[in-house]
């Protein structure tokens, strides 16, 4: 028995952390043994690189060390949890995964959407996500509400410009193109419900189609 391996992706401020608790719920009302993480982070070394990438004092690392840490950080988090889970056949939904990178590192940063690939795949061998759901939303709207919340502790790719966010969107929209099989696209600038909806009807669809 294998598991079903479900990541959220998108800009800041898109609402990724919110639907994915919800979604937790669903699919444990589904009856789907499923554990939450998150990229980077998810155990203890990962989330100790984590804290090296978003301390805010570390505004001048080198975007080449930024993208090497993420994929160190995702193949101790595959190791220690992402595929041990997996294999037992669960449900891993994860916020962030490779599309982070390659969006981040490999458009925003210009380090090549390739040249990242080659990178992570050399950290995470075959494991990629059966589906990704991408909350699609104009970075600009999405930094109104991150500046907006009071609440949220800024890290350091909150302090970066609008124009590199706006990059990070564009990157997001040529990986829509790149994997049009794995990657469902949800219209964050909606009413809370309605992505919610959406989000669980594309789990529920795939799902189907898996247990066909």
């Amino acid at each position: 028995m294998y598991g079903t391996f479900i990541t959220l992706e998108g800009v800041e401020g898109a609402g990724k952390t919110t639907i994915l608790h919800e979604l937790h719920q669903y699919l444990l009302e589904k009856e789907l043994e499923t554990v939450v993480t998150r990229e980077p982070g998810g155990i203890e070394i990962a989330e100790k690189i984590r804290n090296v990438i978003l301390d805010r004092s570390h505004t001048n690392m080198d975007a080449r060390t930024e993208a090497l840490l993420y994929a160190a950080a995702r193949r101790q988090h595959l190791v220690e949890k992402v595929i041990p889970n997996l294999e037992a056949g669960k449900v891993i939904l994860c916020d962030r995964f490779i599309d982070s990178s390659l969006a981040y590192q490999g458009f925003a940063r210009d380090l090549g959407i390739d040249e990242v690939f080659e990178i992570n795949k050399f950290a995470i061998k075959e494991c990629m996500p059966h589906i990704t759901l991408l909350l699609n939303l104009d970075p600009r709207i999405g930094m109104e509400r991150i500046w907006s919340n009071t609440e949220r502790e800024q890290n350091r790719l909150d302090l970066e410009s609008l124009s590199f966010h706006e990059k990070v969107y564009e990157g997001y929209q040529l990986l829509i193109r790149q994997f049009p099989q794995r990657i469902k696209v949800i219209d964050a600038d909606q009413p809370y419900e309605k992505v919610l909806k959406e989000c669980i009807e594309a789990l529920e669809n795939y799902f189907n189609t898996k247990n066909a």
